[in-house]
């Protein structure tokens, strides 16, 4: 009987500390995680993705992190058009072992619009990840990972307190440097400096 998963190589282990034990666990690759897409192992209904070779439960998310997310994207729609494709919460690849689904991704034009494959570092122009009750994992597991695939700009928008971090200069230890933006304030896109932006084009402004 065939194995429903072709394993091509082996998978490296890590350790992990489990009711004070010290226990070998098996790393995820992507080829195996897609697979496993693939297969209907795991679905849609799953809301997973991969970082750093384990399979990650996804928070639901509230109002607000939705509201920002629809937010985000119209506004990224009107400024850019065709100029970059925007990534609306889809998978990107950056290693062998990490195949997360941010919130929003700015990437390069692709001439099949990624059919065949998905953006990875070299075709990414920023990354940004809404959080509400992910704050904790956005600024250090996902800053981490996305630091060492040399993502240029990541921003972290906290819903909460309607401020934006900007991360830059990315390096195998993380990113160098970190910025937090308030209401009133505005900052500029790596991949685009000639355009401003205004802090309040990312939160829902007062009706008067």
């Amino acid at each position: 009987m065939n194995a429903i998963l072709e394993i091509t190589k082996p998978s490296p282990t890590i350790e992990v500390l489990q009711n004070g034990q010290v226990l070998n666990a098996r790393l995820i690759s992507v080829e195996e995680y897609d697979q496993m897409i693939k297969h209907g192992i795991l679905t849609v209904a799953d809301r997973v993705e991969l970082l750093n070779g384990v399979i990650i439960k996804k928070m639901p998310k509230g109002t607000k992190h939705s509201s920002a997310n629809d937010r985000l994207t119209r506004f990224f729609y009107r400024l850019f058009s065709d100029e970059v494709v925007i990534r609306n919460q889809n998978p990107i690849w950056l290693n062998e072992f990490s195949e997360p689904e941010p919130d929003l991704v700015l990437a390069l034009p692709d001439e099949k619009d990624y059919a065949e494959r998905h953006p990875t570092p070299a075709d990414i122009l920023l990354i940004v990840e809404i959080s509400d009750s992910t704050l904790g994992r956005d600024r250090f597991a996902k800053g981490l990972v996305y630091a060492k695939a040399g993502i240029k700009q990541y921003l972290v928008l906290n819903v909460q307190n309607e401020t934006i971090e900007d991360y830059r200069n990315p390096s195998a230890d993380g990113y160098g440097s970190k910025q937090t933006y308030q209401s009133g304030e505005k900052f500029y896109l790596t991949a685009f400096p000639e355009i401003e932006i205004s802090i309040e084009n990312f939160f829902p402004t007062e009706k008067t």
